[in-house]
């Protein structure tokens, strides 16, 4: 205002003034005027370039304020156990808009004393995929373990459900997940173990501390049993030190006390540590996973279980492409959901199908129990390279498949559950993953016998599948459940049995080996499996008698092809003869004993013969 004022003063002074008889007077009242006026004009131009810009800047909307605005229509609540008396949490709809009741609705029903619409509840959550981000956090934050836990085993749950899992502590200083790892096995009580635990705790403790000592500068002592685990360092050193300690440790959480000492030493953070550290080596994540399998068995664990995160990590593994990795994260979440499941999985008992919660019935199981030296998975693949057969899997699941079991049949019967059975056999005892574990098939058959019981098996129809050894355990399970009333159910709902290559009056193979050290010491089950076994030959009888007493449908499968053992031996492992039970059908395939339960593609014979088999003996018992 004041310069717009002197403007005026200046032209005023011009106006009234006599002519001067100077004329640079008057140029430079001119000059004057034009720099105060020029002066004007660029403070009014700034001045209204500032007011536009803050103007601007005062109508734009902030997107983080409403993504605020929007999250504060929840609190968050911290529960803990899965004990309903237990949980006092509840929610606060203050705020909420319209298009948030929804959530909050299922979160409210998720809680009800009706079992019913808890599951209602969790299904209509899982099949919910048009959510915002926010809306996937409000119910990983405010839900409870057993509706995180539904969630986890529902098919088409989303991952966002689930948050991260906490930040782990960290390591102590001058310290490696290697030495923790050590330690906490050190910590669990030594006393009152098996041979085969106390085995497997004095190894790792002894080879991990020579790791160690080799690491911090110290002399490495090659000989006694750490020359073979020594050459193995160069590949993966720290990863096979530790693999000695989980099986260790996998060992100790079958023991229900031992589980208690796992969780209150840590062990839930430092096995997750080690998963982490390990994306790259699935074996050592399969045994973390039946650690926290066993402990999931102990219900007093399940609160220590999900605060640590680990039902985000099963999650996603149950998500794998991978059969295997899958397998066990069903395992552990089934064995945490008490809502819809009452069966318990203990170690080695796998569900193939189904491994989410599903509103299909289910109306009779299905046992597979694989034979020496097989495994749950590998036995039952497609014939054909592993490697190979795991490419074209997840290309085209209907052809290729790396266990038939869990994508052919459970297909072609969905309302099967499908049981694989996992157990470690060896052909020789310098081969054998404890040396003091002489099993024999008596002693493993009432061990399967009772971890099957416990997942349920006798209360529904059961037809049995089994490949060679596999079988024999099969006969001395079911002769032993026939003398004992707890298992009576087991032999009330056994349909019928298939057997593969299963060498009931013997087979040759403890006469071979594949080299000296095989020949001078075959396994306990090796030479169970002798023709001139006692044992095999009074199994034999007492089977024959009991099957054609109970009136059991049996379907009996041979190769015609020898078999490689080795480089050195060529072996027809199971002959015609041995393979026939003496009821039943008997079938020869032309294939070898490796693949006589492994058919080349879906509709091979090996495999529709099978499942022809399945559904003409359970055929009542689907239609109820």
């Amino acid at each position: 205002m004041s310069l717009a004022a002197y403007c005026v003063i200046c032209c005023r002074r011009l106006g009234t003034s006599t002519p001067s008889p100077k004329r640079h007077t008057y140029w430079r009242d001119i000059r004057n005027i034009i720099k105060f006026t020029g002066s004007l004009i660029l403070g009014g131009s700034l001045f209204l370039t500032y007011e536009i810009l803050a103007l601007k800047k005062s109508l734009t909307l902030d997107t983080q304020v409403v993504e605020t605005e929007k999250m504060k229509s929840y609190i968050y609540v911290h529960t803990a156990s899965l004990n309903r008396r237990e949980s006092h949490g509840t929610f606060s709809t203050v705020d909420v808009e319209d298009h948030e009741c929804a959530v909050w609705l299922l979160l409210r029903k998720s809680k009800s004393e009706d079992r019913t619409a808890r599951l209602e509840a969790v299904q209509e959550m899982a099949e919910a995929h048009q959510w915002h981000d926010y809306q996937y956090r409000t119910v990983a934050q405010a839900c409870d373990p057993r509706t995180l836990v539904g969630l986890a085993r529902s098919k088409d749950s989303d991952l966002r459900f689930f948050l991260p899992p906490p930040l782990l502590p960290p390591l102590k200083e001058d310290s490696s997940t290697e030495e923790e790892l050590r330690q906490l096995l050190a910590s669990l009580p030594q006393t009152e173990l098996d041979e085969c635990i106390q085995y497997f705790t004095s190894l790792a403790l002894s080879e991990s501390s020579q790791s160690l000592a080799a690491q911090k500068g110290g002399l490495w002592c090659f000989g006694g049993n750490g020359l073979p685990y020594a050459e193995s360092f160069g590949e993966v050193p720290s990863a096979t030190v530790e693999m000695f300690c989980l099986e260790a440790i996998v060992k100790h959480s079958e023991i229900s006390i031992h589980c208690d000492n796992i969780e209150a030493n840590g062990g839930l953070q430092l096995l997750q540590r080690l998963y982490q550290l390990h994306k790259d080596y699935p074996k050592v994540q399969r045994n973390i996973m039946r650690v926290i399998g066993n402990m999931a068995l102990n219900e007093h664990l399940h609160s220590a279980i999900v605060r640590s995160g680990w039902v985000s990590i099963m999650a996603e593994a149950l998500k794998s492409q991978h059969i295997m990795e899958a397998s066990h994260a069903a395992r552990t979440l089934a064995n945490l959901d008490r809502e819809t499941v009452q069966e318990k999985y203990q170690d080695g008992v796998y569900v193939l199908h189904p491994q989410h919660r599903t509103s299909q019935p289910i109306k009779a199981d299905v046992l597979f129990i694989h034979g020496l030296m097989g495994a749950a998975f590998k036995t039952w693949r497609q014939q054909d390279s592993e490697q190979v057969l795991t490419e074209k899997a997840l290309e085209d699941e209907d052809r290729y498949t790396t266990c038939w079991p869990k994508t052919w049949l459970a297909r072609d019967c969905p309302a099967l559950r499908i049981i694989s059975v996992e157990y470690d056999t060896s052909l020789s005892d310098w081969r054998a993953r404890c040396p003091m574990e002489r099993k024999s098939i008596a002693f493993r058959s009432n061990e399967l016998l009772r971890k099957l019981r416990a997942a349920g098996v006798g209360d529904r129809p059961i037809i049995w599948i089994s490949h060679s050894m596999g079988g024999l355990l099969v006969k001395k399970m079911l002769l032993e459940a026939s003398k004992k009333p707890e298992m009576s159910t087991v032999i009330k709902n056994t349909r019928g049995i298939i057997f593969y290559s299963v060498p009931h009056h013997g087979s040759r193979l403890a006469e071979y080996s594949v080299n000296i050290r095989y020949l001078l010491f075959p396994s306990l089950e090796v030479k169970e499996l002798s023709k001139d076994s006692p044992a095999l030959k009074a199994l034999q009888d007492d089977f024959l008698e009991f099957a054609k007493d109970k009136k059991l449908q049996v379907l009996n499968f041979v190769e015609t092809q020898p078999t490689y053992i080795g480089s050195m031996i060529k072996l027809h492992v199971v002959p015609e003869e041995s393979a026939d039970l003496g009821i039943g059908d008997l079938i020869p395939v032309d294939v070898n004993h490796l693949n006589i339960c492994k058919p080349k593609k879906k509709d091979a014979f090996l495999y529709q013969r099978t499942l022809q088999f399945i559904r003409e003996t359970l055929a009542k018992d689907l239609e109820n």
